[in-house]
């Protein structure tokens, strides 16, 4: 499958430009989307495709506002963040783009957030990876996505993003599910909570894995974090002095549980999420995508997307970045 990795300042600058030219349809969705000057240029011309009769459909989680603020739930709702944040949706709007905020009803800060990351223009597909839309998730974090051309992948990520919205309304949540596309399996958490694909699969192949490569922006926790102690792993996770009040309690408290240390010594903050297994016959199988392999992502039931994949292309490129922004 040709996919192709693309750091955080091309991705929103290939979109920018797909967009620009948008014929039929437009998907996007993030947990976090602000009008920020890295994030302007894409927002702009997602106005301007709605308005010339491209279908544009814009999703986020209203986690946004916490980002935006400076701040967590409960959000500071009259922060200047939050009142750019309210005029962007306001203008989507009135241009014609179909917006829906995601979480509203939640009780807690990590309950049932949408962490999904993806944008869909016409059958160009940018998913896999973990860049968030506003100005940290594009110019201040190491994070990647992949890019590929693929109809059928376009058509089921719309389908997925509708999905999503049907079960908001509702209130629900529903099934994860695995399915092929091209010899690789697209996992996709659907929020039930204490119910993974991607953390499950990531257990399967630890178990089996002589030697792995782990790279989150949280340290591993829960059971993968029991069987990576045990394993040949380069770990490499946020320090918790890099990390704002919540993530750096997060961070210490799972070193604590878990005993697991970080090499990642560089000052960007990582946001990439993946792992890559080598087995004991020397084939590699890697996962990548939203998920940060955290337990508590899995008990509090976060939406995800990721990609299964024992593609020698794909991991090389994975390794490449690894090798380039993740290892000292």
């Amino acid at each position: 499958m040709n996919m192709k990795l693309v750091l955080p300042p091309d991705y929103i600058k290939q979109a920018t430009e797909l967009v620009k030219k948008a014929e039929k349809r437009i998907f996007l969705i993030s947990m976090v989307i602000a009008d920020h000057p890295a994030t302007h240029a894409l927002i702009a011309a997602l106005e301007e495709a709605a308005k010339r009769g491209v279908t544009v459909t814009v999703t986020a989680d209203i986690f946004t506002y916490g980002e935006v603020s400076g701040g967590f739930l409960p959000l500071k709702y009259y922060s200047p963040g939050v009142k750019e944040v309210n005029h962007m949706v306001k203008s989507l709007k009135a241009a014609g783009v179909k917006f829906l905020w995601l979480g509203r009803g939640r009780i807690t800060l990590l309950n049932g957030r949408t962490h999904t990351k993806w944008c869909v223009v016409d059958n160009t597909c940018f998913v896999f990876g973990g860049v968030n839309m506003y100005q940290g998730g594009i110019a201040e974090n190491t994070d990647y996505m992949f890019r590929l051309e693929n109809n059928r992948l376009a058509d089921r990520l719309g389908y997925e993003q509708n999905r999503i919205a049907k079960a908001e309304r509702t209130s629900t949540n529903y099934p994860s599910v695995t399915y092929e596309l091209e010899g690789n399996s697209v996992l996709i958490d659907g929020g039930i909570i204490a119910h993974s694909v991607i953390y499950r699969r990531a257990l399967e192949l630890a178990k089996e894995a002589s030697h792995i490569v782990f790279v989150s922006q949280y340290c591993p926790t829960g059971k993968l974090a029991r069987i990576l102690k045990k394993k040949d792993v380069e770990l490499y996770f946020n320090r918790p002095e890099q990390a704002d009040t919540l993530n750096r309690i997060l961070i210490r408290l799972s070193m604590l549980t878990s005993g697991l240390k970080t090499r990642y010594i560089k000052e960007p903050y990582l946001h990439a999420k993946f792992i890559i297994f080598t087995m004991e016959d020397g084939s590699r199988v890697a996962i990548t995508g939203s998920h940060n392999f955290a337990f508590t992502g899995v008990l509090f039931g976060t939406r995800e997307i990721a990609l299964e994949t024992a593609d020698p292309a794909i991991i090389d490129q994975l390794e490449s970045f690894y090798e380039t922004y993740i290892k000292a």
